[in-house]
């Protein structure tokens, strides 16, 4: 039984958790060359992880401090267990943020592109936080932030906050890293009355946010109140406007000034299809991917209501039947925009998509490329350490995917086919990076409780976030040496 670490006051919220939590060293070498001394990585080496040495591989809240371990400020309880997307690294690599569910705080590192390693500035310029925490900015809006995402353009930092119910937007400052919550309500958007911040609409317990590839919007996956928020990002300032009509929000459950929607109870993982045209939810109580159709001049979204506008474990109106999507989590879609992956809680599992391009449909892929599981299933290929999968990133060369396991404490590993997308497991034990030793993984440090994972833009790092070890741990990556034929 996985605890649930992060409970605010709302009844249904908890209740909602409880339907879903009833689950179950250094790397060495890895022979990344040629014989003969080569440089280039070979096959079976491409996508394993090293962690950093010593301290630079783990840093860890100062509160909580661990031998081996770098202290650092406003780090306590980061990728809460609604929080797969709680770590995000700037499209120019200089820095990765950290939304920190227990210091109301985001934790901002400065990011070295050759090492890889993660500093924090001391002051405001290292930390940003409710009323101004731990000596860092001040902001508003911020109690029990759970995500976090930038925009493409690098000015606009953005973060959803669990207990706030409410959305808040930065300036950030692309020398330093240093973030500055906008001046007066264009600084929060917030699902109730809130001191400082604009009203919105569905933004009830709000658990995800992504912004498009163009810059021209927002979105926000409320997981209580069962909805997607729709907001248009001002390019200059990167202020949120929420569209007063229908289109600012799609609800499971009619309700009065959104569009109805499919399978969206409960959303908890988000992601938009490199060329702006799809948004895709993965949502934990309907057990569903949703699928929606982004409108590139307006950012409205539709849903289709034939069968491709969602696909979920059990037969629902309207949707597409698929496998092993108990308790959907994240989603994460390739950079070729060829393929999609699906991280489930309860199935302990990643299922796998086929994406169409010219139409954004999601096809489950075929035999056991179409999951990837912890329990031996029927049309699945068996893993290991993959208990209660919740953050899940696909490499930029595309030869990888990684995914976080709450329960196990772990990274997972998985080549991905460049002609399929299917995924395979490392069979070595470079499959696995675990914070508790395991026969056929690698021992890692700063992992109980991962739950959100990144990579860098080069493909050199992996970074990951862990709830309970109040953590984030680097990792250094064997990149391919050429992009791959997918992603």
């Amino acid at each position: 039984m996985v605890s649930v670490p992060f409970q605010p006051s709302s009844a249904s919220l908890t209740c909602a958790l409880l339907a879903l939590v009833a689950v179950a060293a250094p790397a060495a070498a890895l022979g990344a060359t040629k014989p003969g001394g080569g440089s280039r990585p070979t096959v079976t080496a491409v996508g394993a992880l090293t962690q950093l040495r010593g301290p630079s591989g783990c840093l860890v809240d100062r509160s909580k401090p661990k031998r081996g371990c770098k202290p650092v400020r406003a780090l306590r309880g980061p990728a809460p267990f609604l929080g797969s997307n709680a770590v995000a690294i700037a499209r120019d690599g200089r820095n990765v943020y950290v939304a920190s569910s227990r210091s109301d705080a985001i934790a901002i590192f400065e990011r070295n592109a050759r090492s890889g390693k993660l500093t924090q500035r001391s002051g405001a310029a290292g930390c940003i936080a409710l009323r101004g925490g731990n000596g860092c900015a001040r902001a508003r809006g911020l109690n029990g932030p759970n995500s976090v995402a930038i925009s493409a353009d690098g000015r606009s930092v953005y973060a959803t906050s669990l207990v706030s119910d409410a959305v808040t937007s930065f300036r950030r400052n692309r020398s330093t890293g240093a973030l500055r919550q906008l001046r007066g309500t264009g600084g929060c958007v917030a699902n109730r009355m809130t001191p400082g911040c604009a009203t919105g609409r569905a933004l009830d317990g709000p658990d995800v946010v992504t912004v498009s590839p163009d810059g021209a919007n927002v979105y926000v996956g409320a997981f209580v109140g069962d909805a997607i928020a729709v907001f248009d990002r001002d390019a200059s300032s990167g202020a949120l406007a929420q569209p007063s009509d229908t289109t600012g929000c799609i609800v499971n459950a009619p309700v009065a000034g959104c569009t109805p929607g499919l399978a969206l109870d409960s959303p908890e993982g988000m992601a938009i299809s490199g060329d702006g045209d799809n948004v895709y939810v993965a949502t934990a109580v309907s057990n569903a991917v949703g699928v929606f159709t982004r409108d590139a001049t307006t950012g409205a979204l539709s849903q289709a209501t034939d069968g491709g506008g969602c696909i979920v474990a059990s037969p629902l109106a309207g949707c597409t039947t698929g496998t092993q999507l108990s308790g959907a989590n994240a989603v994460a879609v390739s950079r070729d925009g060829d393929d999609v992956y699906v991280t489930s809680l309860r199935s302990n599992s990643v299922t796998s998509f086929t994406r169409t391009a010219a139409t954004g449909q999601l096809t489950q892929k075929a035999g056991t490329s179409a999951c990837a599981i912890y329990v031996l299933a029927v049309g699945c290929s068996l893993v290991r350490a993959l208990q209660a999968p919740e953050g899940i990133a696909v490499s930029p060369d595309g030869a990888s995917v990684y995914a976080a396991a709450f329960a196990s404490g772990a990274i997972d590993v998985f080549n991905r086919n460049a002609s399929t997308g299917g995924l395979m497991q490392k069979r070595t034990r470079h499959g696995c990076v675990i914070a508790r030793a395991k026969p056929g993984c690698v021992r890692g440090r700063g992992l109980l409780g991962a739950s959100s994972i990144a990579v860098s833009p080069d493909g050199r790092f992996v970074y990951s976030a862990a709830f309970k070890s109040n953590a984030i741990a680097a990792f250094k990556r064997v990149a391919a040496a050429r992009p791959r034929g997918k992603g």
